[in-house]
């Protein structure tokens, strides 16, 4: 098992989930920023009017990365990261999203920020929109239905491309981009498509849904995708920018045929319908039928966008990696949560203590059927266990299942590379605690390093390693070779 030389090491993060100052130096709302705390069971309620007194909501401070961050990249870079997977908080640089001219004091943020990971020869790698939608963009024009975010969004990229010029290298344009064809998350964190009252948003279904406006929105992100590729190539020739694919790896529950044309349905819609698109610069040809079954018709916008899909594809595909799950045409196989994209149980899986099934080798088999697909480099840009970490009596976090899961996950990594799989590098999500997108808690934790604040909002914020610092320390350092 090898890696390349130059393989990118490194863990990840969301702005919404880490950054916090929601309201600071001019910064704008975002839809997450009107989205109240959950747990396991209990939906997060969504106040889309505006923030309500005396509310909690996680992503206002978050893990304080807007006042932490030279301190967070130190770690980091003590661990020997390569690469840093971030994201850009829109509302900061465009408060309202649809201003002519960004913010200056969120524009020289991100500066130092980005300056701060080459000061630790870090490689900063940017998801310009990774659910973070300025909730004037949502309210104002009823998000990614409106054509005209295909505009707002390309001013914002052009901003980021010329004002980060030589400082960052790898863009990803959406982040998760497919979780627009299931609806309820999709719509809320996705699109941006929210109802006109309070709502309670379960992380897999949704009390409405209008397939029409929902993948017309899909559409105007693909075209904003393809767009933003061109621009960024305009720009800047050493840009490289990718897709950000939520990555399912869906088997049959059974040997019946009809589980594994469902499996196979699913594992179409999605991994390829949007990964199609930014690889290949079209819609996979069995697309109109489902938009037929749906009751949806986008054969116009897709003939009239043909030409800057196909002119705008990506340079690599990113992807998460969570879980696998299984599909069945028959109701009594058992249900399972997983990430985002649902499915059955497997009887042959562990699971998470948040109910998702740890599978490495789903990894290793979804790289290797992508790669096979697009031929085009790949790479990892989340994967991680959401765990609740308890301090031992020795005062530390022994997190030694985080280690197993990550060591299994690595271990399929080079086999597929053996194999004959280009992949560039693995971010693990994330790398220091954070707000969970899911459910807006922080018990469900996945970092290397600990920060001190609970569920309510209680904590001094403090910064402390976990076993799994060290232990990612010495896989870095030995690319990948030394993994006990």
């Amino acid at each position: 098992m090898s890696f390349p030389e130059n393989f990118l090491w490194g863990g990840a993060t969301a702005a919404n989930q880490v950054e916090g100052g929601y309201d600071a130096d001019g910064k704008g709302l975002s839809v997450p920023d009107v989205m109240m705390g959950g747990t396991v069971g209990t939906p997060r309620r969504i106040t889309p009017n505006g923030v309500e007194e005396g509310c909690y909501y996680p992503s206002h401070e978050a893990t304080d990365f807007y006042h932490h961050y030279k301190e967070d990249i130190a770690l980091f870079g003590e661990m020997g990261f390569k690469c840093y997977r971030m994201s850009i908080n829109w509302s900061r640089l465009f408060p309202e999203g649809d201003e002519d001219e960004p913010n200056p004091a969120g524009v020289e943020f991100y500066r130092h920020v980005f300056e701060e990971c080459h000061l630790h020869g870090i490689e900063p790698m940017v998801t310009l929109s990774h659910y973070e939608l300025p909730l004037g963009l949502a309210k104002k024009y009823g998000g990614w239905s409106n054509r005209k975010l295909v505009g707002f969004f390309l001013t914002y990229a052009r901003t980021c491309f010329t004002e980060y010029r030589g400082l960052v290298r790898y863009w990803l344009t959406f982040n998760e981009i497919n979780c627009a064809m299931m609806g309820g998350f999709g719509n809320i964190m996705g699109l941006g498509i929210l109802p006109d009252y309070d709502w309670d948003m379960d992380f897999g279904s949704c009390d409405w849904d209008d397939p029409q406006r929902r993948l017309e929105g899909l559409h105007n992100q693909l075209v904003a995708s393809a767009r933003a590729v061109i621009l960024a190539h305009t720009i800047d020739p050493e840009n490289k920018v990718g897709n950000m694919i939520a990555g399912q790896a869906c088997y049959p529950y059974s040997c019946d045929p009809d589980d594994v044309l469902l499996a196979q349905r699913q594992v179409d819609a999605s991994n390829f319908y949007c990964g199609d698109v930014q690889c290949r610069g079209a819609y996979p040809c069995w697309a109109p039928s489902l938009w037929k079954e749906l009751g949806v018709d986008l054969t116009r916008q897709a003939e009239m966008d043909a030409e800057v899909l196909k002119a705008g594809t990506v340079d690599f595909y990113s992807f998460s990696y969570y879980m696998s799950s299984t599909a069945s045409a028959h109701p009594e196989a058992a249900e399972a949560g997983g990430n985002v994209f649902g499915g059955n149980g497997n009887p042959y899986l562990e699971k998470s203590d948040w109910g998702w099934a740890i599978d490495p080798k789903g990894l290793r088999w979804y790289l290797k059927t992508v790669y096979d697909r697009y031929q085009k480099p790949l790479m990892i840009v989340e994967n991680g266990l959401g765990a609740n970490d308890v301090r031992a009596e020795d005062g530390d976090f022994h997190d030694g299942y985080r280690i197993d899961y990550l060591r299994k996950h690595i271990v399929e990594m080079g086999k597929a590379v053996d194999e004959g799989v280009d992949l560039m590098g693995y971010t693990m999500w994330g790398c220091i605690d954070l707000v969970s997108a899911s459910t807006g808690e922080m018990k469900k934790r996945y970092g290397f390093v600990y920060v001190d604040k609970d569920n309510d909002g209680n904590g001094d914020l403090h910064r402390e390693r976990k076993d799994s610092f060290a232990w990612y320390k010495k896989v870095i350092a030995s690319n990948g070779e030394d993994l006990a």
